[in-house]
Protein backbone atom coordinates (compact mmCIF):
# COMPACT_ATOMS: atom_id res chain seq x y z
CA UNK A 1 0.00 0.00 0.00
CA UNK A 2 2.83 2.39 0.87
CA UNK A 3 4.48 1.67 -2.49
CA UNK A 4 1.21 2.41 -4.29
CA UNK A 5 0.94 5.78 -2.57
CA UNK A 6 4.47 6.71 -3.60
CA UNK A 7 3.98 5.58 -7.19
CA UNK A 8 0.64 7.37 -7.50
CA UNK A 9 2.15 10.68 -6.47
CA UNK A 10 5.20 10.19 -8.68
CA UNK A 11 3.17 9.40 -11.80
CA UNK A 12 0.42 12.01 -11.47
CA UNK A 13 0.14 14.43 -14.36
CA UNK A 14 -1.04 17.96 -13.78
CA UNK A 15 -4.82 17.81 -13.91
CA UNK A 16 -5.77 21.31 -12.88
CA UNK A 17 -7.52 24.02 -14.84
CA UNK A 18 -7.05 27.76 -14.53
CA UNK A 19 -8.01 29.30 -11.20
CA UNK A 20 -11.50 30.73 -10.84
CA UNK A 21 -12.23 34.01 -9.08
CA UNK A 22 -14.92 33.47 -6.44
CA UNK A 23 -16.10 37.06 -6.28
CA UNK A 24 -16.15 38.43 -9.87
CA UNK A 25 -17.26 41.87 -8.65
CA UNK A 26 -14.74 41.93 -5.81
CA UNK A 27 -14.79 40.19 -2.44
CA UNK A 28 -16.75 41.99 0.30
CA UNK A 29 -14.19 43.55 2.63
CA UNK A 30 -11.48 43.76 -0.04
CA UNK A 31 -12.64 46.98 -1.64
CA UNK A 32 -9.75 49.14 -2.79
CA UNK A 33 -7.11 46.46 -2.23
CA UNK A 34 -5.14 46.18 -5.47
CA UNK A 35 -1.85 44.76 -4.16
CA UNK A 36 -0.89 41.71 -6.25
CA UNK A 37 -0.45 38.26 -4.76
CA UNK A 38 3.07 37.19 -3.89
CA UNK A 39 4.14 33.62 -4.68
CA UNK A 40 7.34 32.36 -3.07
CA UNK A 41 9.17 29.16 -4.00
CA UNK A 42 11.42 27.40 -1.49
CA UNK A 43 14.62 25.54 -2.29
CA UNK A 44 12.64 22.30 -2.16
CA UNK A 45 10.13 23.60 -4.70
CA UNK A 46 7.30 24.27 -2.23
CA UNK A 47 5.11 27.26 -3.02
CA UNK A 48 3.56 29.71 -0.58
CA UNK A 49 1.14 32.53 -1.35
CA UNK A 50 0.54 35.81 0.49
CA UNK A 51 -1.46 39.02 -0.10
CA UNK A 52 -4.66 37.30 -1.19
CA UNK A 53 -7.29 39.93 -1.97
CA UNK A 54 -9.05 38.12 -4.82
CA UNK A 55 -9.94 34.65 -3.48
CA UNK A 56 -9.92 31.80 -5.98
CA UNK A 57 -10.34 28.08 -6.40
CA UNK A 58 -8.18 26.02 -8.73
CA UNK A 59 -10.02 22.92 -10.05
CA UNK A 60 -8.34 19.52 -10.27
CA UNK A 61 -10.87 17.35 -12.11
CA UNK A 62 -10.70 13.58 -12.50
CA UNK A 63 -10.99 11.85 -15.83
CA UNK A 64 -14.65 11.20 -16.60
CA UNK A 65 -14.22 7.43 -16.45
CA UNK A 66 -12.78 7.76 -12.91
CA UNK A 67 -15.14 10.39 -11.50
CA UNK A 68 -16.96 9.30 -8.35
CA UNK A 69 -19.28 12.29 -7.97
CA UNK A 70 -17.50 13.57 -4.87
CA UNK A 71 -15.76 16.93 -4.58
CA UNK A 72 -13.44 18.34 -1.92
CA UNK A 73 -12.50 21.99 -1.43
CA UNK A 74 -8.96 22.00 -0.04
CA UNK A 75 -7.90 24.82 2.30
CA UNK A 76 -4.11 24.99 2.83
CA UNK A 77 -2.64 26.08 6.15
CA UNK A 78 -0.03 28.66 7.03
CA UNK A 79 -1.11 30.26 10.30
CA UNK A 80 -3.37 32.72 8.46
CA UNK A 81 -0.14 34.51 7.46
CA UNK A 82 0.48 32.60 4.22
CA UNK A 83 -0.89 29.65 2.27
CA UNK A 84 1.18 26.46 1.87
CA UNK A 85 -0.29 25.61 -1.51
CA UNK A 86 1.93 22.66 -2.41
CA UNK A 87 2.04 19.97 0.32
CA UNK A 88 -1.30 21.17 1.73
CA UNK A 89 -2.83 22.09 -1.62
CA UNK A 90 -1.86 20.90 -5.08
CA UNK A 91 -0.29 17.60 -3.95
CA UNK A 92 -3.49 16.67 -2.16
CA UNK A 93 -5.74 17.85 -4.99
CA UNK A 94 -3.80 15.91 -7.61
CA UNK A 95 -3.98 12.73 -5.54
CA UNK A 96 -7.72 13.11 -5.06
CA UNK A 97 -8.34 13.79 -8.76
CA UNK A 98 -6.26 10.76 -9.70
CA UNK A 99 -8.56 8.72 -7.44
CA UNK A 100 -11.81 10.05 -8.87
CA UNK A 101 -12.54 12.93 -6.51
CA UNK A 102 -12.84 16.44 -7.93
CA UNK A 103 -10.66 18.79 -5.87
CA UNK A 104 -10.52 22.57 -5.66
CA UNK A 105 -7.63 24.34 -3.94
CA UNK A 106 -8.89 27.45 -2.19
CA UNK A 107 -6.90 30.63 -1.81
CA UNK A 108 -8.62 32.45 1.04
CA UNK A 109 -7.87 35.81 2.63
CA UNK A 110 -5.31 35.89 5.44
CA UNK A 111 -6.30 37.30 8.80
CA UNK A 112 -2.88 37.30 10.52
CA UNK A 113 -0.73 38.62 7.70
CA UNK A 114 1.07 41.85 8.62
CA UNK A 115 -1.26 44.80 8.03
CA UNK A 116 -4.27 42.60 7.32
CA UNK A 117 -7.77 43.99 7.85
CA UNK A 118 -9.34 40.56 7.45
CA UNK A 119 -10.69 38.17 10.07
CA UNK A 120 -11.02 34.41 9.94
CA UNK A 121 -14.76 34.33 10.60
CA UNK A 122 -15.81 37.25 8.39
CA UNK A 123 -13.51 36.80 5.40
CA UNK A 124 -11.67 33.45 5.22
CA UNK A 125 -14.83 31.52 6.12
CA UNK A 126 -16.85 33.64 3.69
CA UNK A 127 -14.40 32.62 0.96
CA UNK A 128 -14.91 28.95 1.85
CA UNK A 129 -18.69 29.30 1.80
CA UNK A 130 -18.51 31.08 -1.54
CA UNK A 131 -16.36 28.24 -2.88
CA UNK A 132 -18.93 25.66 -1.75
CA UNK A 133 -21.72 27.58 -3.44
CA UNK A 134 -19.70 27.99 -6.62
CA UNK A 135 -18.88 24.30 -6.89
CA UNK A 136 -22.49 23.36 -6.18
CA UNK A 137 -23.70 25.76 -8.88
CA UNK A 138 -21.51 23.90 -11.39
CA UNK A 139 -22.26 20.41 -10.08
CA UNK A 140 -24.04 19.35 -13.26
CA UNK A 141 -21.17 20.52 -15.45
CA UNK A 142 -18.57 18.69 -13.33
CA UNK A 143 -20.65 15.61 -12.44
CA UNK A 144 -20.59 16.36 -8.71
CA UNK A 145 -23.07 15.02 -6.13
CA UNK A 146 -21.36 15.69 -2.79
CA UNK A 147 -19.22 18.68 -1.81
CA UNK A 148 -16.98 18.40 1.23
CA UNK A 149 -14.18 20.47 2.72
CA UNK A 150 -10.67 19.57 3.81
CA UNK A 151 -8.38 21.88 5.73
CA UNK A 152 -4.86 21.76 7.12
CA UNK A 153 -3.85 23.66 10.28
CA UNK A 154 -5.24 27.20 9.79
CA UNK A 155 -7.20 25.85 6.82
CA UNK A 156 -8.67 23.26 9.16
CA UNK A 157 -9.91 26.08 11.36
CA UNK A 158 -11.55 27.69 8.32
CA UNK A 159 -13.22 24.39 7.39
CA UNK A 160 -14.40 23.70 10.93
CA UNK A 161 -16.05 27.12 11.28
CA UNK A 162 -17.59 26.81 7.81
CA UNK A 163 -19.01 23.48 9.01
CA UNK A 164 -20.55 25.09 12.12
CA UNK A 165 -21.92 28.36 10.72
CA UNK A 166 -23.71 27.68 7.46
CA UNK A 167 -26.87 28.06 5.42
CA UNK A 168 -28.47 25.25 3.40
CA UNK A 169 -26.68 26.58 0.29
CA UNK A 170 -23.17 26.52 1.76
CA UNK A 171 -23.26 23.62 4.23
CA UNK A 172 -20.54 21.11 3.34
CA UNK A 173 -21.61 17.47 3.05
CA UNK A 174 -18.57 16.35 5.03
CA UNK A 175 -15.45 17.80 6.64
CA UNK A 176 -11.87 16.54 6.85
CA UNK A 177 -9.87 18.36 9.51
CA UNK A 178 -6.16 17.61 9.30
CA UNK A 179 -4.25 18.90 12.36
CA UNK A 180 -6.75 21.81 12.57
CA UNK A 181 -5.71 24.99 14.33
CA UNK A 182 -7.53 26.27 17.41
CA UNK A 183 -9.38 22.99 17.91
CA UNK A 184 -11.04 24.43 21.02
CA UNK A 185 -13.31 26.37 18.65
CA UNK A 186 -14.74 23.17 17.16
CA UNK A 187 -18.14 22.56 18.75
CA UNK A 188 -20.11 19.82 16.95
CA UNK A 189 -23.91 19.86 17.17
CA UNK A 190 -26.87 18.08 15.68
CA UNK A 191 -26.71 18.79 11.95
CA UNK A 192 -22.91 19.06 11.78
CA UNK A 193 -21.40 17.37 8.72
CA UNK A 194 -19.68 14.00 9.30
CA UNK A 195 -16.01 14.42 10.14
CA UNK A 196 -12.68 12.78 9.34
CA UNK A 197 -9.92 13.84 11.74
CA UNK A 198 -6.16 13.25 11.50
CA UNK A 199 -3.09 14.50 13.35
CA UNK A 200 0.17 13.40 14.97
CA UNK A 201 0.44 12.69 18.68
CA UNK A 202 3.74 14.61 18.71
CA UNK A 203 2.07 17.75 17.37
CA UNK A 204 1.37 20.66 19.74
CA UNK A 205 -0.86 19.61 22.67
CA UNK A 206 -3.66 21.95 21.61
CA UNK A 207 -3.86 19.97 18.37
CA UNK A 208 -2.92 16.39 19.30
CA UNK A 209 -4.75 16.32 22.62
CA UNK A 210 -7.35 18.84 21.54
CA UNK A 211 -8.41 16.67 18.63
CA UNK A 212 -9.17 13.74 20.94
CA UNK A 213 -11.65 15.97 22.77
CA UNK A 214 -13.11 17.08 19.44
CA UNK A 215 -13.57 13.41 18.52
CA UNK A 216 -15.48 12.74 21.74
CA UNK A 217 -17.58 15.87 21.21
CA UNK A 218 -18.62 14.61 17.78
CA UNK A 219 -19.60 11.29 19.32
CA UNK A 220 -21.64 13.05 22.02
CA UNK A 221 -23.42 15.02 19.30
CA UNK A 222 -24.08 11.70 17.48
CA UNK A 223 -22.25 12.89 14.37
CA UNK A 224 -20.34 10.21 12.42
CA UNK A 225 -16.63 10.77 13.07
CA UNK A 226 -13.33 8.97 12.54
CA UNK A 227 -10.01 9.89 14.15
CA UNK A 228 -6.47 8.89 13.10
CA UNK A 229 -3.79 9.94 15.57
CA UNK A 230 -0.32 8.90 14.39
CA UNK A 231 2.70 8.46 16.64
CA UNK A 232 4.98 10.58 14.46
CA UNK A 233 4.75 13.31 11.87
CA UNK A 234 4.68 16.49 13.92
CA UNK A 235 2.83 19.48 12.55
CA UNK A 236 2.38 20.19 8.86
CA UNK A 237 3.00 16.74 7.41
CA UNK A 238 0.51 17.33 4.58
CA UNK A 239 1.23 15.18 1.54
CA UNK A 240 4.66 14.98 -0.03
CA UNK A 241 5.68 12.60 -2.85
CA UNK A 242 8.17 9.89 -1.95
CA UNK A 243 7.52 9.76 1.79
CA UNK A 244 6.16 6.51 3.21
CA UNK A 245 5.95 6.94 6.98
CA UNK A 246 2.73 5.71 8.61
CA UNK A 247 1.44 9.30 8.88
CA UNK A 248 1.73 9.65 5.10
CA UNK A 249 -1.01 7.06 4.66
CA UNK A 250 -3.69 9.34 6.09
CA UNK A 251 -5.04 10.12 2.63
CA UNK A 252 -5.60 6.43 1.96
CA UNK A 253 -7.60 6.26 5.18
CA UNK A 254 -9.58 9.31 4.02
CA UNK A 255 -10.33 7.57 0.71
CA UNK A 256 -11.55 4.52 2.64
CA UNK A 257 -13.67 6.77 4.86
CA UNK A 258 -15.35 8.37 1.82
CA UNK A 259 -16.29 4.91 0.58
CA UNK A 260 -17.43 3.71 4.01
CA UNK A 261 -19.67 6.79 4.39
CA UNK A 262 -20.90 6.23 0.79
CA UNK A 263 -19.78 9.63 -0.44
CA UNK A 264 -18.07 7.70 -3.23
CA UNK A 265 -18.92 4.25 -4.58
CA UNK A 266 -16.92 1.34 -3.21
CA UNK A 267 -14.34 -0.01 -5.64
Amino acid sequence: MKLLLSLSLALIATLHAEEIFLWPNGAPGSEGKTEPEVVTKSDSGELTVTHVHKPTITPYLPAKEKATGAAVIVAPGGGHKLLCVTHEGSNVAEWLAQHGVAAFVLKYRLASEEGSTYTVDDHAVADMHQAIKYVRSHAGEWGIKNVGVMGFSAGGEVCSIASMKFTPEDRPDFQALIYPGRSQRIVPFEGSPPAFLAASSNDRPDISEGLTKVYLDFKKAKIPVELHLYAGGGHGFGLRPGRNAPVDQWILRFDEWLKDRKFVPAS
